[in-house]
Parts: C-alpha cells; sequence; structure tokens
C-alpha cells in the first residue's frame, strides 16, 4: 500500500481490496473512538488492542512505512525510466481486480450501475484537474495530509496524485528522503485525522449500502485507467527544488503514433507483459489470500 500511494495514479485503497482487507482495515479505522479513548485513560490497554485490531493495524502501518521509504527512491526511478512498463502493471492491477470484484455487486439493478457511473467520472473528473501552486506553510502541509489520506483509502483515488494536484508533492516526497521531521509530523498528523474521520463515513457505507459502496470502487477502479493509460505525452512540467524536470499534465496517446509524437519506444511488448505480471500478482495474491496456508503442527 505504501508503494502503490507514492505512485501518482495508483492508490494504496486499490491494493488493499487485491490483498482482501479492505472491510478489516476501514472497521479496524472505525474502531478508534471514544469507547477506545475510554479504555485507554483507564489503562485497560490489552482490551483496548483487542478493540481496535491493534495487530492488524501496527503490522500493517508499518509495511505502508516501509513501503513509503523503499519507493521514495525506487518507484522515481521507475517512473523516470520505465513509465510505459510500470503503468502497464497498475493497469493489470486494477482490471484483474475489478473482475475479481464483479461478484460484489448486482449490475441487472440501475442503481447499481449509476454508483458505477458516478464512480467513474468521479476519478475521470479529478485526473483532468489542473495543478495547483503549492503552498508549503505548515498548516497547509497539515490540510494536504488530511485531503490526499481520503483519496488513499480509496480504490482508484490517488492520494500522489492528490497531492501533485496541491502542489506539494515533490515537497513532501522530499521531506522524506531528507527526514525533515517537521514537515513528516505536521503531515502526518493531517493523515491521521483525516482517516480516522472519513474511516466513519466508510465503515457506515460498507454497513448500510455495500452493494452501492462496491459498485462506486469498481467505477473508481476503472476511472482510474484513464490516469495510468502507459502512453502519454507530457505537455506540461513541474521544477523541483533541485532544478529538475517532472512530468506534470499529460494526455494519452495510442501507441501506434507514441513514436512520431513522443519520439520514444512504446515498447509495445514489455508493456504487454508488464500487464499480464499485474494480472498474474493479483491472480497470485487472490488464491493466497482466499486460501491461507494451514498452519503446521
Amino acid at each position: 500500500m505504501g508503494m502503490g500511494d507514492a505512485v501518482p495514479g495508483v492508490s494504496g485503497g486499490t491494493i488493499a481490496v487485491i490483498t482482501q482487507i479492505y472491510d478489516e482495515l476501514i472497521f479496524s479505522l472505525r474502531a478508534i473512538d471514544l469507547q477506545a479513548l475510554q479504555l485507554l485513560l483507564r489503562g485497560r490497554l490489552r482490551q483496548l488492542w483487542q478493540h481496535i485490531n491493534g495487530s492488524f493495524l501496527l503490522v500493517l502501518a508499518l509495511g505502508i512505512l516501509s513501503g513509503l521509504l523503499l519507493s521514495a527512491n525506487t518507484v522515481l526511478y521507475l517512473l523516470q525510466y520505465w513509465f510505459e512498463a510500470l503503468m502497464a502493471f497498475f493497469v493489470g492491477l486494477v482490471l484483474a481486480s475489478c473482475w475479481l470484484l464483479k461478484h460484489e455487486c448486482n449490475y441487472r439493478d440501475g442503481r447499481v450501475l449509476l454508483f458505477l457511473l458516478a464512480g467513474i467520472t468521479l476519478t475521470v473528473s479529478i485526473g483532468l484537474l489542473d495543478p495547483a501552486n503549492g503552498n508549503f506553510s505548515l498548516p497547509a502541509i497539515f490540510l494536504s495530509g488530511a485531503v490526499a489520506i481520503c483519496a488513499m483509502i480509496l480504490p482508484g483515488l490517488s492520494g500522489a496524485f492528490i497531492l501533485l494536484l496541491l502542489g506539494v508533492y515533490e515537497y513532501v516526497l522530499r521531506a522524506l528522503i531528507e527526514f525533515n521531521v517537521a514537515v513528516i509530523c505536521v503531515f502526518v498528523l493531517g493523515c491521521v485525522l483525516g482517516l480516522l474521520s472519513f474511516s466513519r463515513l466508510l465503515a457506515w457505507l460498507l454497513r448500510t449500502r455495500r452493494e452501492a459502496c462496491y459498485a462506486f470502487i469498481i467505477g473508481m477502479l476503472l476511472g482510474s485507467l484513464s490516469v495510468l493509460w502507459p502512453w502519454q505525452h507530457t505537455q506540461a512540467y513541474y521544477t523541483d527544488s533541485s532544478g529538475e524536470l517532472h512530468p506534470l499534465q499529460a494526455i494519452n496517446v495510442m501507441p501506434f503514433n507514441y513514436t512520431e509524437i513522443t519520439g520514444q519506444d512504446p515498447m509495445v511488448g514489455l508493456v504487454f507483459v508488464s500487464l499480464l505480471l499485474g494480472v498474474g500478482v493479483v491472480a497470485g495474491l487472490h488464491r493466497l489470500f482466499a486460501n491461507p496456508p494451514r498452519a503446521v503442527n
């Protein structure tokens, strides 16, 4: 999830859906409530840990943090030198995930189709927004974290892309690399408060409108394909603090005229293999999490 969240266009929530932990994640976050606070104040730490599903959240948080730290350099390298293959891999993840989630909805129900279309429309519309100039004050970083975390737990909506739209993506990523404690702490605090607030809404929707909720999620996954299209022509760039240029706005092009427009090899074969690899990863994770290995006595 951490590595996915570091890529503009990819959502950590998508990875949670693929690994079938999405419901447990949302309801565990929802459990951090007033009752949890009362248990903490009374010193009932064991009951508190069980109430919030502490082991699950701790291991997941460590995994996300590790993924973010690992991807700070690795994913940036892949985005720069192997963009087409990386995007194709994520396209494979999304397509396979949508196929596995098809049983969650009754597509003969017109209301379900409306939620599906709403999810597609929202994700595509956000992808068409123009990025803003960044505000790097600590209150702005706090609000950026609160908004981006909502996207990070929504499948198909990229928290990293939201940070790009807010103009603070490179600033926050560099703060992680350089271990800028003040920026990291303020950003994390915004993420925590945003996560606890938004998880309550998601938990309520999953309890009361599960089919409509998953139709919207699948729609968002499908809508993210427009952002993940492997062959893109960059029309605008932004300059980071070291003076390097990075892609900011791009349009999707077809592979047969990709070389003519960009002067680069479309690498159709590698893209196809990467897409199949993404599909294979989802299929493998589905088999692993659907049929976990039995413990050996």
